[in-house]
């Protein structure tokens, strides 16, 4: 099984290459995208493992060429903890992101179940007994779902990933707009709206709280 690296740091490159190859796992490694995308021709890869900030070319920019060329599963391994640059690497067929400093024995066990199933397979995210499909914007529980508009999705996004504190509306409008000054807020007061009524026709009677005065909780 041969793993690709895209790594412009060359410690952090050996590291990765030295662990997976005492793992069994043939690798590769890349600093920059043209070196990257012939690679991605001429070899059998299984998997790519690719950080986010890269000399010329973001890797963001860089996995929709990869995926272009051969439907390869990629892991983002970067040091940006965003939950936007988290959601962009999901939009642009990353399935899975891993901030460092990162756990060895987490690096090894993700690329296990990556290589394990078909990239293809949608992932999910489960907060309580909620389940968000991140490939199909849906709402699942208890064996029922819901189909999400794209706002409904990137709001509820944010609040699995941001389970356990309350969220204003001002945060809100930032990270859904970039502009929370322009946008008028009626317009997240609506798809809020949408979205409890949804997660209503599946059964859940309390999707998103109001903290009174303060903001909102998942």
């Amino acid at each position: 099984m041969t793993i690709l690296i895209i790594e412009d740091e060359k410690t952090i490159r050996e590291n990765i290459q030295e662990l997976l190859n005492k793992n069994g796992y043939q690798t590769l490694a890349t600093q920059n995208g043209e070196d990257t995308l012939q690679v991605v021709e001429k070899e059998n890869l299984q998997l790519v493992l690719l950080d986010i900030h890269l000399p010329l070319e973001d890797g963001f920019s860089l996995c929709k060429k990869i995926k272009k060329i051969k439907n390869i599963p990629v892991i983002f391994l970067t040091s940006d903890s965003r939950s936007k640059s988290e959601l962009k690497s999901i939009q642009v067929g990353g399935i899975d992101y891993i901030t460092k400093p990162f756990s060895k024995g987490i690096l090894l066990e993700k690329i296990k179940r990556a290589t394990k199933k078909n990239p293809l397979d949608y992932k999910e995210i489960t907060k309580e007994e909620y389940t968000l499909d991140l490939h199909l914007s849906i709402l699942k529980y208890k064996k029922k779902e819901i189909e999400l508009t794209r706002n409904e999705f990137r709001i509820l996004y944010y609040f699995f990933t941001n389970e356990k504190r309350i969220i204003t509306k001002e945060e809100l409008l930032e990270y859904l707009w970039n502009d929370k000054y322009y946008l008028d807020e009626n317009i997240l007061t609506v798809n809020l709206g949408r979205l409890r009524k949804k997660a209503k026709e599946i059964g859940i009677e309390e999707l998103i709280k109001t903290e009174r005065k303060k903001g909102y909780t998942l």
